[in-house]
């Protein structure tokens, strides 16, 4: 790691002696780069949004660099969302021909607005994907602002918004689903639009917006949004609105009308949600107080930290079998070291606790698990006297839907894990989707359903920190080739085999 100054950073040091400070410089002397190599624009007000410019300071892994394409783009699409978005003439107009329930022909903005539904990580990793599709179509992009992602995140655009403005139109757009009229792939199913005439259908024969349906029981018309056919239909209307909670960036990588926007934004395959959820992303000041007050406390000092992410649901029990895995996994893969048994003698301690403490941040619903692990590196000493701190911010036991202190919570720590050096999430979980995505780190993931923690793989690396697409179109839309197959790429997931992830090649 880089040795340096710390810099990029306005926050007043905590009250720490001199070794303290060093140690803290050495950390984050490679995250002087508060711009993220062109991601962030300068231009904000650094106080309305501490995080923006203070993360990378945060950082114990520096994090890929965007392609100079990709910065480009961003900035173009930032001119467009000040040229289109809520309080231009453009956005009043666009919202008066949708009131009409006509289409315009070669409309002069375009929209994709994104419902946010279900838990926090899959509103992360929907919206990330809905941006991705915006930026490559030209759309301005708007986020419905329930479920507290005007609370939790800052304004990603200067300038503008991006969040929906209240007065939209379509009152209930909240509530749309398979049986709405004008789900896409309901009209195409119905013949009401249709694909293989120029230019697509006729602009008076298109609907003024099209729902769509990118949900977990998406139909196979639904799965037409992935075909170019169906692209080039979809950019004559107007108005978009999607429901996904997955991360349909995958699916877009097998779009051939894309591929080559693609390839030039994204040269690092296994890079995408890293780039843009460090755009979109960025802690409300309430969440970035939560987050750098537990930094400060149980990080700044440590050699180095390991984050285990639990994933557990509110039925479930206690499981042996499971801390048992995490310990297997921790010890076999030199996270960290093994304790010594009741007859071993104690080794000699550094004297005034001198040695730097590998910290252990545990995310989970549950206490027990960090309660054993933490009992464990309390009650015995490290098989190679290295000291270990086991901590856990909160322990909610149930996931609590819209209840603000709770995602507050849950944000503060997705995050956390993601300033850690080294991740072991579970597996299928898109908590630890965002958090490795965020962090730029190929996890350790635990194996799902094992039960018999006597072989020598509990978990297993993953083939790159982007998160999976769960359900995905599961063949391509002409030679009904398997999707995980067309483009080197874009292959299936470990932990949810019938899903879609991106890679690198190489690896």
């Amino acid at each position: 790691m880089a040795r340096g100054q710390r810099s990029g950073s306005r926050r007043p040091w905590p009250a720490y002696g001199p070794a303290e400070v060093s140690l803290l410089n050495e950390n984050a002397g490679a995250h002087a780069d508060k711009l993220l190599g062109g991601l962030l624009v300068e231009g904000f007000d650094q106080e309305s949004c501490r995080s923006r410019y203070q993360s990378a300071a945060y950082r114990r892994n520096t994090g890929r660099q965007p392609s100079q394409h990709l910065v480009s783009k961003l900035r173009s699409h930032e001119a467009l969302q000040r040229r289109c978005g809520p309080g231009t003439a453009a956005y009043t107009n666009a919202l008066e021909q949708l009131k009409s329930g006509k289409s315009v022909a070669s409309p002069e903005c375009r929209y994709l607005v994104s419902i946010s539904y279900r838990g926090l990580g899959n509103r992360i990793i929907a919206a990330a994907s809905a941006f991705l599709y915006a930026v490559l179509t030209d759309r301005v992009f708007l986020v419905d602002p329930s479920n507290g992602m005007d609370e939790l995140f800052c304004e990603p655009f200067p300038n503008t918004t991006w969040l929906l403005p209240p007065g939209f139109p379509l009152v209930s757009y909240q509530g749309f689903y398979l049986s709405t009229p004008e789900r896409y792939g309901r009209m195409r199913e119905d013949g009401v639009l249709r694909t293989g005439e120029v230019n697509g259908s006729a602009a008076a024969e298109l609907p003024a917006f099209a729902y769509i349906h990118l949900d977990h029981n998406q139909t196979d018309h639904d799965k037409l949004f992935f075909c170019d056919d169906d692209q080039r239909l979809m950019s004559n209307i107007q108005w978009l609105v999607m429901r996904t909670d997955g991360y349909i960036a995958p699916g877009l990588f097998l779009v051939r009308a894309f591929q080559g926007k693609l390839d030039a934004l994204f040269p690092e395959r296994d890079a995408v949600f890293h780039h843009l959820g460090r755009y979109l992303f960025h802690p409300t000041n309430r969440v970035w107080g939560l987050i750098t007050r537990y930094y400060d406390a149980h990080f700044a000092r440590a050699r180095r930290v390991v984050g285990i992410q639990v994933r557990v649901f509110p039925w479930q029990a206690d499981s042996p079998e499971l801390l048992e895995q995490i310990k297997t996994c921790t010890q076999n893969q030199k996270l960290l070291p093994a304790v010594l048994g009741e007859e071993d003698d104690e080794p000699a301690a550094a004297p005034g606790g001198a040695a730097k403490p590998t910290a252990v941040l545990i995310t989970s619903l549950k206490a027990w698990y960090y309660d054993k692990m933490k009992g464990a590196y309390w009650e015995r000493a490290t098989a190679n006297g290295e000291v270990v701190v086991v901590d856990q911010p909160s322990h909610e036991e149930t996931q609590r839907y819209h209840v603000r202190s709770h995602e507050r919570k849950a944000w503060a720590e997705v995050y956390l894990l993601s300033t850690a050096d080294t991740l072991v999430t579970t597996a299928e979980s898109t908590f630890g989707y965002v958090a490795q995505g965020l962090g730029g780190m190929r996890p350790w993931v635990l194996r799902m359903g094992m039960i018999n923690t006597t072989v020598s793989w509990p978990c297993s690396r993953d083939m790159s920190m982007e998160p999976c697409y769960h359900v995905p179109p599961v063949y391509d839309c002409k030679r009904r080739q398997d999707a995980g197959k067309i483009v080197p790429h874009v292959r299936h997931c470990k932990d949810w085999p019938t899903g879609l992830k991106l890679v690198d090649p190489k690896d």
